[in-house]
């Protein structure tokens, strides 16, 4: 029996709103991984949203399919599929049906402001969960009514955390506030020994056949905030520097769409620096199972990724988990997965002096992290966020970082991705599902253990009123 079991019949019940877990989208993925680690603790009723989703307007039982996942027999999930993320009327209907005894949510908060509109309503009888990310600095005060609307905020990032913090103040005394970071199933990312059979095909098939001693992997989106062509470029300065037999021998697979209107045409890009006979760029396009992705990563020596705001980065932590060393821009959730040290060897925690690393304050960080840090910091915006730095890296300095990496023999190329695996799955950093499910327990735990329902109405003295400021450093 699994420690926290308790009977089905005793068991709180969870609304979680997000993405419909059974398709493949990262932040369904996490919801499923929640989901199958805590269903032994608790039953879950899932609003599962999708663009124009095809099923929407029915209802699934997926207990019995989650029972085979999890290893118990009484689990209790059951979703309602919706175009969106739903609207007052459903989430009405659905409370009177399943009586939850939460709320969670997962995802971008704009997309739930007609929730946090009936957060009066909904917090006089059950608490709301927000798992919730930021990509970057300066804190959000535009996020500041939808903090206030949550009874938890679980921070994905420690970036996370210090800025519902930060934003906060003194209100955040009343909230639960923890760090629970992506965690993945180290069920289904595990190293592959190179001889196995499956992977040998697989490598093969995706090479067409050629035999390369060095291939980097990009697994994310094509928008714009991934700076897919800059990573392109450090990838032609790499190879320029090197003699054609050897540049020959090397390979980098981007596994993304090749264009998209969030993004850019990539294969122009390609054609414009590489030329179109060039073909050591290879687009992945499919959509794989997970087996086939733990082969993706098994297949390749290394996973980049550039992005000037990125809230957590889970196709590093995808690389951590099968051994591979990651080379990443220095900004948001993906600094914490490189293991910066503070001047007290500690690992790194934001606050309102030092809210972030990527200025380079602290140099040393774990042996599996190839670090790229920022060259440039600009204030971007759009009218709902009118302000958030974004990090721009220089294309050279991330090729002497894929260069530092093609210079060590595959042999220590693993021993470092090892050593990240072995931080990465452990209790400091645990970046697994299984571990982000315990500690999603403790936290909801504390809050049911803690939760008191709203005030029918409260009373404000205007005169009191203090506009929001910046509250930490924008030079440090």
């Amino acid at each position: 029996m699994k420690e926290g079991y308790i009977p089905k019949d005793q068991r709180k019940k969870i609304l979680l709103i997000t993405d419909d877990i059974r398709l493949p989208s990262g932040v369904g993925g996490v919801g499923k991984d929640i989901i199958i680690n805590t269903c032994h603790h608790y039953n879950w009723v899932n609003i599962g949203g999708a663009v124009k989703h095809p099923d929407a307007g029915k209802r699934f039982d997926l207990s019995s399919d989650t029972n085979k996942e999890s290893g118990i027999s009484d689990s209790s999930i059951t979703i309602y599929p919706t175009s969106g993320y739903g609207d007052p009327i459903l989430l009405r209907n659905l409370i009177s049906i399943e009586n939850p005894d939460a709320i969670m949510l997962i995802t971008d908060p704009r997309y739930f402001e007609w929730l946090f509109s009936m957060e009066n309503e909904i917090r006089k009888k059950i608490p709301i969960i927000y798992l919730n990310i930021w990509d970057n600095y300066p804190a959000p005060s535009y996020n500041k009514e939808f903090y206030e609307s949550c009874d938890a905020l679980l921070g994905i990032s420690k970036q996370t955390t210090n800025i519902n913090n930060l934003v906060l103040r003194e209100k955040a005394k009343d909230k639960v506030i923890n760090y629970i970071p992506h965690g993945v199933s180290s069920k289904y990312y595990f190293p592959i020994e190179k001889d196995n059979k499956d992977l040998k095909d697989f490598r093969n098939k995706m090479l067409g056949g050629r035999e390369k001693d060095f291939v980097l992997l990009f697994n994310s989106r094509n928008i714009r905030r991934k700076s897919i062509p800059d990573t392109m470029f450090a990838w032609k300065m790499f190879i320029d520097q090197l003699p054609k037999d050897k540049a020959d021998k090397c390979a980098f697979v981007l596994h993304t769409q090749p264009s998209d209107q969030n993004g850019t045409d990539l294969i122009a890009v390609k054609d414009y620096l590489f030329g179109e006979e060039y073909n050591d760029i290879i687009f992945s396009t499919s959509r794989l199972p997970i087996n086939y992705m733990n082969l993706l990563y098994n297949s390749t020596d290394a996973q980049i990724l550039l992005s000037s705001n990125e809230g957590w980065g889970l196709s590093l932590t995808e690389a951590l988990l099968v051994g591979n060393p990651i080379i990443a821009n220095v900004t948001g959730g993906m600094q914490d997965q490189m293991r910066f040290e503070d001047e007290n060897g500690n690992w790194f925690t934001p606050d309102d002096k030092i809210p972030s690393n990527h200025t380079g304050k602290y140099k040393k960080y774990g042996k599996w992290a190839f670090p790229v840090f920022p060259s440039s910091r600009s204030i971007q915006g759009s009218p709902k966020t009118p302000y958030i730095w974004d990090d721009r890296c220089n294309a050279e300095d991330a090729s002497n970082q894929i260069m530092n990496l093609y210079k060590l023999s595959s042999e220590e190329r693993k021993e470092l991705g090892k050593a990240g695996r072995e931080w990465a799955i452990g209790e400091e950093a645990g970046f697994t599902a299984e571990i982000m499910g315990n500690r999603v327990i403790n936290s909801v735990d504390t809050l049911f253990s803690t939760w008191k329902p709203r005030n029918r109405y409260e009373i404000f003295n205007p005169k009191e009123f203090t506009p929001d400021k910046i509250n930490h450093k924008l030079v440090y």
